[in-house]
C-alpha cells in the first residue's frame, strides 16, 4: 500500500481537523462495503486454489491415495481431507 500525503489529496480545513485527531501518524481509510474485494480476488489466488482442490477431488475420486495427494500437493494429510469432503 502506497502512503499518500494528506495534503496533496484533502482541502486544507479537512487535514486541519484531522490533526485533531492524528499527527504525523499513519491511518487508515477502508473501501466502501461495495468496493471491497475478497481476499485472493485481486491476485488470482483464490481461484488458482479452486482450481487446485478441483484437482484433487478429481483425482481421488480416481483412486489416488489421501497420502499420496498430500505428498504430491505439499500439504497436511488432514488438509485434503477437509478439500475432498467439503465438496
Amino acid at each position: 500500500m502506497k502512503y499518500i500525503n494528506a495534503n496533496t489529496i484533502l482541502p486544507a480545513a479537512l487535514v486541519k481537523e484531522l490533526q485533531k485527531y492524528i499527527q504525523a501518524g499513519y491511518i487508515y481509510v477502508p473501501a466502501k462495503d461495495e468496493q471491497h474485494k475478497s481476499w485472493g480476488e485481486l491476485s488470482g489466488y483464490r481461484e488458482e486454489l479452486k482450481r487446485r482442490n478441483q484437482m484433487i477431488v478429481s483425482e481421488y475420486r480416481q483412486g489416488t491415495s489421501v497420502e499420496e495427494l498430500a505428498d504430491r500437493y505439499y500439504l497436511s494429510i488432514y488438509a485434503v481431507r477437509k478439500i475432498i469432503y467439503q465438496r
